[in-house]
């Protein structure tokens, strides 16, 4: 069997944007590659010992066999109405899974086939990341940028409860109910923090291609790189996206230099595919490690050091986060910031930080399984806290932090985090454009102090 390894969040409609990935990047945010492909000689005793293994973990104890029986047929017999075996079966496992955490889930065929289809940043429904809730609910993490949902006005934290006018309950939410031919309409029942009542917002379907990068010039000598998304293809466009902005800045009549700082916007990424994530950490470091995972099965163990060769040649950088910044947002924020190659400012971020490996089944579908936890250079696991900005920000209007509803923490039945605080509190999400000013004032501020610098004197 093999592993498809991911630590990003369900996306668009009940289930990923996905899309196939090549056949090293099996993984979203992922562990390494192929690793059930891997083979190396084994003696006799070897392969007897992993079958006695194998045998003593399978078992199952006899009397849990037949009460699991006994309530399988009292539904049968006596339920109001009648109820298909498969439908109970499908119940049974889905159950299975559900008391695990939030992540772990099954996966029917169709389900798997589109949580494989968004990695190259196409498919067709309303572009939005969102997490599933045990009632049938889904949670918005973040519309994506420049899609139907961001245009129709879907805001980080809303729940969709209902889909043209039909309540969400876990059997509707399986089929998929945000996906759809491009052109349709559908309408979105959500409840929203603050509103008095739920809001319906008509969003038309498309086929969302994603640009996960884009930047521009802030001032002649600092850049801006938005980054919405980890896909196959967003460590290339960030490299292309940063060498285009350090020509801008080398030609500009007051640089000269190429750039001084730049600004490195994360906020409400969901996350996406780790191997991005990495490689974007190793383009603005010059060493050290960058994320390691660790389960209670060994495979599952691993870890991400930099290489030399900094892009932004030392110059100063700013990690703009939110609550809607998650999974491989966190390890790229972390890894610069441990590695003191980066400021993190904005709000406290979701805290998503467990690993999830696809397991295909022999029918086509499969199972979706919780199996490590990510850590950050400095060995802090951010599962259910996140990560506390360096400089704190509020949402544009706020006088005091309100109570906060974006957070791994506060869902159900989430993996417990071994940093985890209770009473901790979630981050707001931060939009608009004051972030990035206050971004770029704290880069230029570091510039001026990296200049003012005493000169150190030579000794010959």
């Amino acid at each position: 069997m093999s592993f498809r390894l991911r630590f990003s969040h369900l996306r668009s409609s009940s289930l990923p944007r996905t899309g196939p990935l090549p056949a090293l990047l099996v993984i979203a945010l992922c562990v390494q590659p192929a690793l059930a492909q891997e083979s190396k000689p084994v003696d006799g005793d070897a392969v007897k010992s992993a079958k006695t293994a194998e045998a003593e973990t399978s078992k199952v104890p006899l009397e849990e066999i037949r009460r699991y029986v006994s309530v399988f047929n009292v539904v049968k017999q006596a339920y109001v109405e009648p109820v298909e075996d498969r439908k109970l079966m499908q119940s049974s496992i889905r159950g299975l899974l559900l008391d695990l955490d939030p992540h772990s889930t099954y996966l029917v065929r169709s389900d798997a086939e589109a949580f494989d289809a968004d990695t190259n940043g196409a498919y067709d429904g309303i572009g939005v990341e969102v997490q599933p809730q045990p009632d049938g609910t889904i949670l918005v993490i973040a519309p994506i940028d420049d899609t139907p949902a961001a245009r129709a006005g879907v805001k980080p934290g809303d729940i969709i409860i209902a889909i043209d006018g039909k309540p969400l309950t876990p059997e509707l939410a399986e089929g998929n109910p945000l996906r759809g031919a491009p052109g349709s309409k559908t309408v979105l029942t959500v409840q929203r923090e603050g509103a008095a009542k739920p809001l319906e917002l008509t969003v038309q379907r498309e086929t969302i291609r994603i640009g996960s990068v884009r930047g521009k010039m802030l001032e002649p000598s600092y850049g801006y790189v938005r980054i919405s998304a980890f896909q196959a293809d967003t460590a290339n466009d960030f490299e292309q996206q940063l060498d285009k902005l350090q020509t801008q800045a080398a030609g500009s009549a007051a640089g000269g230099k190429g750039l001084q700082g730049l600004v490195l916007d994360l906020r409400s990424n969901p996350g996406g595919l780790l191997t991005s994530a990495v490689q974007i950490a190793d383009d603005l470091l010059e060493k050290g490690g960058i994320v390691s995972t660790r389960g209670r099965n060994p495979v599952a163990d691993t870890s991400f050091n930099a290489t030399p060769g900094d892009r932004m040649r030392g110059a100063p950088v700013v990690v703009l986060v939110d609550a809607g910044s998650a999974s491989a947002s966190e390890v790229l924020a972390a890894a610069l910031r441990d590695n003191q190659r980066a400021q993190v400012m904005g709000s406290r971020t979701f805290g998503k930080g467990s690993v999830q490996t696809l397991l295909p089944l022999d029918n086509g579908d499969a199972v979706k399984l919780t199996t490590a936890r990510y850590y950050t250079p400095s060995g802090k696991s951010i599962q259910a806290r996140g990560i506390e900005p360096d400089v704190v920000l509020r949402p544009e209007g706020a006088t005091k932090a309100k109570p906060g509803f974006m957070s791994e923490a506060v869902l159900p039945g989430h993996l417990r985090g071994d940093q985890e605080t209770a009473g901790a509190g979630a981050g707001d999400v931060l939009e608009g454009e004051a972030p990035i000013a206050a971004a770029l004032a704290l880069l230029k501020k570091q510039a001026a102090a990296a200049t003012a610098k005493p000169a150190v004197a030579e000794r010959r």
